[in-house]
């Protein structure tokens, strides 16, 4: 099946999932919050939500949206702060951070559920079947979850690693068939286009491989988020293994970005599913 009719296809997915990471959010030059992309995603999401879909949102931001209120140097957060600093500043955020969320969404009649996870939810039997009724019950009430690590306590021992995988995680548990990662780059390229000018863009993959795992890089591209290719990857390995197609876009092109993708334009790299029988989410998790 050729790219085109693949994503042709999208359009029939019923539950999706949406990451958007924290650069996504925010104004490049400040790092502080950019309430217009805030508004235009939440608008793109509650359409989505009333045309039938079911949708989870998984945001980052908790953090950056804590530096904001206690004032916090962005220069002196990046330099190594201690952990209890960058809980704080998650703890204060993502009070504030669903705050603008309820008040967003609400204006599009759509109801919302704050959701936190650590790597404990999904490694306890006890807690993850706990977690997946809680997320069908409120599925089933019409309410948006919107999904966050919960940062304040988890620490580089417990934590899901970033909310790429953490994303993955989520559509695996809820048997989402589509998984959408909103970040600051177009997609999945041969090698970084910003050192290599002769890398190449891969639209379209229709089944992971040594090779193009190899691709990624443990980087990130921004100040402000935590995930770089290599943490995309592996949410596409989650995903795919799981049965759900992936897609990464730069939404700084516009939150509009995402109808594109759930339309079936040929936006981003996607990733195709390829369910695999037995899939173990603890394999994933320290990787």
């Amino acid at each position: 099946m050729t790219n085109l009719e693949y994503r042709s296809r999208l359009k029939d997915r019923k539950r999706i999932v949406v990451k958007v990471g924290s650069s996504s959010l925010l104004h490049p030059e400040t790092q502080r919050l950019d309430y217009h992309k805030i508004d235009r995603l939440t608008r793109e999401l509650s359409d989505l939500k009333n045309s039938g879909k079911d949708i989870i949102l998984v945001s980052s931001g908790a953090a950056a949206a804590g530096r904001e209120a206690l004032h916090v140097d962005m220069d002196v957060y990046r330099q190594e702060s201690p952990m209890n600093i960058k809980q704080a500043c998650a703890a204060v955020g993502q009070a504030r951070l669903i705050m603008i969320y309820q008040k967003f969404f609400e204006q599009y009649n759509q109801m919302t559920a704050q959701v936190l996870m650590t790597r404990d939810t999904v490694v306890d039997d006890i807690s993850k079947k706990n977690l997946i009724t809680t997320f069908t019950e409120l599925l089933r009430m019409n309410v948006i979850p919107i999904v966050n690590e919960n940062d304040s306590v988890a620490t580089s021992e417990f934590n899901l690693g970033d909310n790429d995988k953490l994303s993955a995680i989520v559509a695996s548990i809820l048997d989402a068939d589509l998984l959408v990662l909103l970040s600051d780059v177009d997609g999945l390229y041969t090698d970084d286009p910003r050192s290599n000018a002769n890398a190449q863009f891969l639209e379209f993959i229709p089944r992971l491989d040594d090779s193009i795992l190899h691709m990624g890089k443990s980087s990130t591209g921004s100040g402000a988020g935590t995930g770089g290719m290599h943490a995309k990857l592996q949410a596409a390995r989650i995903a795919s293994a799981s049965g759900c197609d992936m897609v990464i876009v730069n939404s700084r092109h516009g939150m509009g970005i995402l109808y594109d993708v759930v339309h079936g334009k040929n936006v981003g790299t996607l990733f195709c599913s390829d369910p695999q029988p037995g899939l173990s989410l603890t394999d994933f998790l320290d990787d």
